[in-house]
């Protein structure tokens, strides 16, 4: 079976730079309190490495309520954003805050910014009860709303005359938040768009599509708890009409899955360390031939 090793893949910018400030912070401050509000990026491989480092994690999905469980000193927010509530509060209790937030959300926190302060309201698409849409939210709550679904664009009701903008969380899908953007603008045609999704994410998305008409089927590397490894997955399935399995480690892979396939893509999430898809891809390649149409699963 041929392995096609699909590029680019695993880390993005946005990740590499927050394990290393993490990293480096944990490190500084060795002995004393350094708390992660939140999984610093999508991935417990990640996460034990940064608790090796002298980084302890609240794994709290309420940042306001995780604030209560940390005791002093650091605390490190995430990769994904924080609200300005959230960082207000951290700053009342004394904290020293270090913020990871990847500059591509950080841009995304900017326009929101801009445009609510103009007296713009905005529709952000994102996923609930993801972190970076409620960092994303909190900056002017009575001035955003949150839509997941081309549906509930349909539900939407503002008054004749104002104006409004149209951003997005940075790891969706490229083609579904595109469609949700097609329906905003159908019913308001006066909308601003602002088409948020981050090179990385486009970049892998497209990837991972176009490799995908030429293998069998694709494997990705990534945690379960990662957005854009999900939309990986869902891209391959929906875009090319491919098999695609969502793997955290070669353990996970299962010989059936490949029964009678010649070529295998294999992608990451931008979250994935470069060793675990190294190692999918050695056990991808050293299957053994009997994996055929028909053969048993071992």
């Amino acid at each position: 079976m041929e392995v096609v090793r699909i590029r680019p893949r695993g880390y993005c910018h946005g990740v590499v730079e927050a394990i290393r400030l993490a990293k480096q912070v944990g490190g500084e401050r060795r002995g004393q309190p350094v708390t992660m509000l939140g999984y610093l990026v999508h991935n417990e491989h990640v996460t034990r490495e940064l608790e090796e480092a002298g980084v302890r994690l609240v794994p709290e999905t309420d940042r306001m309520k995780g604030l209560d469980q940390v005791a002093g000193g650091t605390v490190i927010f995430t990769a994904h954003g924080i609200s300005p509530q959230v960082v207000e509060a951290a700053r009342a209790r004394g904290l020293d805050l270090v913020d990871a937030t990847c500059s591509d959300v950080t841009r995304t926190h900017d326009l929101v910014r801009e445009l609510t302060g103009r007296g713009v309201h905005v529709v952000y698409i994102g996923k609930r009860g993801h972190p970076e849409p409620d960092g994303v939210m909190g900056i002017a709550p009575e001035m955003t709303t949150l839509v997941e679904s081309a549906d509930e664009v349909d539900a939407l009701d503002f008054p004749a005359g104002m104006p409004l903008a149209v951003t997005c969380q940075t790891t969706l899908s490229m083609w579904d938040t595109q469609a949700i953007i097609d329906r905003l603008v159908e019913r308001f045609p006066q909308i601003e768009v602002h088409n948020e999704i981050c090179r990385a994410t486009q970049e892998r998305q497209e990837a991972a599509v176009l490799a995908a008409h030429d293998v069998d089927c694709v494997v990705v590397v990534g945690s379960r708890r990662s957005s854009n490894s999900r939309r990986l997955v869902q891209v391959v399935e929906e875009m090319a009409h491919k098999p695609a399995h969502l793997v955290d480690t070669a353990d996970e892979l299962r010989p059936d899955w490949f029964r009678g396939m010649r070529r295998v893509g294999v992608t990451a999430g931008a979250s994935t360390p470069t060793q675990l898809t190294r190692q999918v891809i050695a056990a991808l390649e050293a299957m053994p031939e009997a994996v055929e149409e028909g053969a048993p699963a071992s």
